[in-house]
């Protein structure tokens, strides 16, 4: 009996870090998968988020706001490319139409980060809330990756 109850135990154990590593985070029809952000160097204030939204359901969604308490402040952004210039306008929501996988990366949308509390470590992980206009705040957990990351594809989030 008692190798039973432990075996148990290990099982449960086992099963609740196969979801908690998933890197899949869900409310309503909306998934977002795989949070991910750089380490910053010691003195930079502003850092970013990356991941992907799935909209599984037949309605439109749209993230209207972010949160960390590892930021002063978190809003959302777009990248965009002006004359051989890059540039990084806050946008007021991110759209995810029905069915659709919206991406948010490096060079393109993302969650900006300003007034970091103290600088991001590779390897670490701290929590964000997101906000969506239909499916509620979903909260995430974001993986520091390398300074200078382009993907945070092969990131695991233990």
């Amino acid at each position: 009996m008692k190798y039973a109850v432990s075996a148990f135990v290990l099982l449960a154990v086992l099963g609740v870090a196969g979801i908690a590593s998933a890197g899949d985070f869900t409310a309503g029809d909306i998934t977002v998968n795989d949070p991910w952000s750089r380490a910053t160097a010691g003195a930079a204030r502003n850092g970013a988020v990356y991941l992907t939204i799935t909209n599984r359901g037949d309605t439109a969604d749209r993230l209207v706001a972010a949160a960390t308490e590892i930021a002063g402040m978190a809003s959302l952004h777009r990248s965009t490319m002006e004359g051989g210039v890059m540039k990084m306008r806050p946008v007021p929501a991110i759209a995810v139409g029905p069915g659709e996988t919206t991406v948010l990366k490096p060079g393109g949308l993302h969650i900006m980060l300003m007034n970091l509390k103290r600088p991001l470590e590779e390897g670490e992980m701290f929590a964000a809330d997101l906000t969506f206009e239909n499916a509620g705040t979903i909260r995430v957990r974001v993986m520091v990756g390398k300074a200078g990351a382009i993907d945070g594809g092969t990131m695991k989030h233990d």
